[in-house]
């Protein structure tokens, strides 16, 4: 039997097979460990980066069961959807550390040091965009924080949104009934240790405002 439809069954054994059309597909358009699912006229197609055809066949159906609880919305657990998500949060160990940015690299630092004792693994660190949006960004997968470059120029607010990505870096994710949760009650609770964190809520408000006022006028 195809991946695919083990790994429904598995999680839908209630669920008629032949009601659906179940297609997979590995790509090199995602970055590594990504991946989505469309859903449309009871026709399923997984799209995964190239990075998954080399991972067991248990974890890649627990990453197509997440996707499939969540097109389903559906509140269910599996033992497959438990290794992916073991996967998920151990990748960064394996993952190369090529990219990074003198001013980034500076910023993880005196935010390591202060909060984590320098005990946080150094991650691919690179800028993005200039984003008003997405401000800041972590991906397990490529074990990569990016931030916005609407920050460059203010190094307390920079220090503040790394701050944030390195959270999530530490705390990972909260798996429950199939669903995962970043912001946890633990997280929160880390995220407001950050010296004048109100302050800073503040400051990046403002610098959002203004950017805005100049993106209209300029």
């Amino acid at each position: 039997m195809k991946l695919v439809e083990q790994a429904f069954i598995d999680l839908f054994p209630e669920k008629n097979l032949e009601n659906y059309e179940l297609i997979l597909k590995y790509n090199n358009k995602f970055k590594p460990y990504n991946a989505n699912v469309k859903y449309r006229n009871n026709k399923i197609q997984f799209s995964l980066s190239k990075k998954w055809k080399t991972i067991s066949r248990e974890i890649q159906a627990g990453l197509m069961q997440s996707l499939l609880i969540k097109i389903f919305k559906e509140k269910k657990n599996t033992t497959n959807i438990d290794l992916y998500n073991i996967f998920m949060k151990n990748i960064h160990i394996a993952v190369p550390k090529t990219k990074t940015d003198p001013m980034l690299e500076s910023s993880f630092t005196r935010v390591n040091e202060k909060y984590f004792y320098g005990l946080i693994e150094k991650p691919n660190l690179v800028f993005g965009n200039n984003s008003l949006r997405k401000l800041g960004s972590y991906e397990y997968g490529s074990d990569t924080i990016s931030i916005s470059r609407i920050f460059q120029d203010k190094e307390d607010l920079l220090d503040y949104i790394m701050y944030h990505e390195v959270l999530h870096k530490k705390h990972k994710f909260k798996n429950k009934n199939g669903r995962n949760y970043h912001h946890t009650t633990k997280f929160r609770t880390d995220e407001k240790k950050f010296e004048n964190s109100k302050e800073m809520e503040k400051g990046i408000n403002r610098l959002i405002r203004n950017k805005k006022l100049f993106f209209m006028f300029c």
